[in-house]
């Protein structure tokens, strides 16, 4: 894979909740990040006392942070509602030159910011909430 540009990496959200995706305008910065908890099972008999795991017993999650500005008033009071009713909503990221993460999300972080001489920028984090799939792009 080659280099992508970072303004191509997309969120997208579920905007009426029947499959309607809408692109979160105004992002500057975005990161996906998928977690695996561990189970330890290290014992007294632990081979050289080398830590030991269970092969896939740990929970998964996925969080999405983001930092931007808002440009339209709809994707403000999208997000703002979402937020303040806890809502758990389908939302994609679209990962350019790689392809697709799914899955259903709740806004756990909405906070806003701004300078006297500056925009007021928001910052927004995303707990995954159910299961997430990927779709790869066609090569």
């Amino acid at each position: 894979m080659t280099a992508q540009k970072g303004k191509d990496l997309l969120l997208k959200l579920d905007s009426d909740g029947n499959g309607t995706f809408v692109t979160v305008a105004g992002l500057r910065t975005k990161t996906f990040t998928v977690n695996a908890e561990t189970v330890d099972i290290t014992t007294s008999e632990s081979t050289g006392r080398w830590r030991e795991l269970l092969d896939a017993a740990g929970t998964q999650h996925a969080r999405l942070t983001g930092k931007g500005i808002f440009k339209s008033a709809a994707s403000d009071a999208a997000l703002r509602a979402l937020a303040f009713a806890g809502t758990i909503r389908a939302w994609q990221i679209i990962v350019p030159g790689f392809g697709t993460v799914a899955g259903p999300f709740q806004i756990s972080t909405l906070e806003f910011s701004g300078q006297h001489h500056a925009e007021v920028a928001f910052d927004i984090t995303l707990e995954s909430a159910g299961e997430i799939t990927f779709t790869a792009l066609a090569p």
